[in-house]
């Protein structure tokens, strides 16, 4: 099974939030289940801002800018073994397009004129109710009805059910469901956008497809270039909050059916006490970059709530033990095959085992090809 990430931070966030790309990688080491796709989100308007503002816009296409501040992600000639996805790239857009022209075929989703508000001075849609745009900061607001596409949820439909989640039975969100069910009965799925999946097919001029369901649509397309079946996105529960209602028609596509995997975040740019921790306790520099890269990143996935600096010492002295308990000789096909069950049924509990964690930590550092590493990201 693939377990597939994608950064909703966008491309050009800290390289510290690609934490969910490395516990995917880690876990797809565990199941070997071959190399991740990393996926990047690029469908943002705080993108389309920075476009807008800088020097060489005029040379320089949208399109252009993401490529090379992903490509700055990586050290030269460090591509990820998986590949790389942004969610615009022509798979995505084109099994986006499908999925959308099916739905509306099907009646789940509408094109229909639709009432919003519309930013006096820029013409950006603000959405539904009238606030402050966002674009470029003016209060005003104006009415304006125009077709959009939209999915009116029947009265009572759920977006989000407990089997929508890559995790044990016992560690189930269920203040996520709760979360996700408070949006407004019509969800928008049109954007004001410069640059993303454009829905010019559908007659819907100068609109694009919500980023929050075209990252679900990467996630499936990328699955499907790697012929993965099972695939998962490593989130964060709070962008899990945030797109879940959105993706709820987008989840599940032929037969494949994503889920979510919730990880916690890391505090990569708190960690100066860090290398003095590694001289007091011996942890060589290769012990120290499988903690950083490897088995925090599988902590974030059992402690969702987030790691904090102040946990560090205690995670670290942890990880020493764990790895000097390490066996003289490779773990046995059947440890091998318990282990992958419970990373393959979501159940992360095994992190914090200190046998269990020995027969499963990597000989070598692992790479994830980034071009910082994750303590420099400022």
């Amino acid at each position: 099974m693939h377990l597939l990430c994608t950064s909703l931070a966008g491309s050009t966030s800290r390289e510290a939030k690609a934490a969910g790309i490395r516990a995917a990688e880690a876990l797809n080491t565990l199941l070997d289940a071959g190399p991740v796709p990393h996926l990047w989100n690029t469908v943002t308007l705080a993108g389309d801002l920075r476009h807008r503002d800088a020097p060489d816009r005029d040379t320089v296409g949208r399109q252009e800018r993401e490529e090379r501040a992903i490509a700055a992600k990586y050290a030269p000639g460090a591509a990820p073994a998986g590949g790389i996805l942004t969610d615009t790239a022509p798979v995505v857009a084109a099994l986006a397009l499908e999925m959308t022209e099916r739905l509306l075929l099907d009646g789940a989703l509408a094109v229909v004129p639709t009432a919003v508000h519309l930013c006096a001075p820029c013409g950006h849609m603000t959405g539904a109710v009238a606030h402050a745009c966002r674009a470029c900061g003016h209060q005003g607001s104006r009415p304006h009805t125009r077709r959009l596409l939209v999915w009116d949820r029947p009265p009572g439909t759920p977006v989000l059910a407990r089997d929508d989640f890559h995790a044990h039975r016992a560690r189930t969100p269920g203040h996520l469901l709760t979360i996700a069910q408070n949006v407004p009965e019509r969800l928008i799925l049109s954007r004001t956008r410069d640059h993303g999946i454009s829905l010019a097919p559908l007659e819907l001029d100068g609109l694009v497809l919500d980023p929050r369901a075209g990252v679900h649509i990467a996630v499936l397309a990328a699955a499907a270039r790697h012929s993965a079946g099972r695939p998962v996105m490593t989130v964060t529960e709070n962008a899990a909050a945030n797109v879940a209602a959105y993706g709820a028609l987008f989840r599940q596509h032929k037969g494949t059916r994503l889920r979510y995997a919730l990880h916690g975040r890391i505090p990569y740019d708190d960690t100066a006490g860090l290398q003095r921790l590694c001289e007091v306790h011996r942890v060589s520099p290769a012990l120290r970059e499988l903690f950083l890269a490897w088995f925090l990143p599988l902590c974030s996935l059992h402690l969702r709530a987030g790691i904090t600096a102040a946990q560090l010492p205690g995670l670290l002295k942890f990880w020493r033990r764990a790895h000097l308990a390490r066996p003289d000789t490779p773990p046995g096909s059947d440890v091998l095959a318990e282990l992958r069950r419970r990373v393959a049924a979501g159940d992360m509990r095994w992190v914090m085992d200190v046998q269990a964690l020995s027969q499963a930590i990597p000989e070598y550092p692992v790479t994830h090809g980034f071009a910082q590493e994750p303590e420099g990201a400022s």
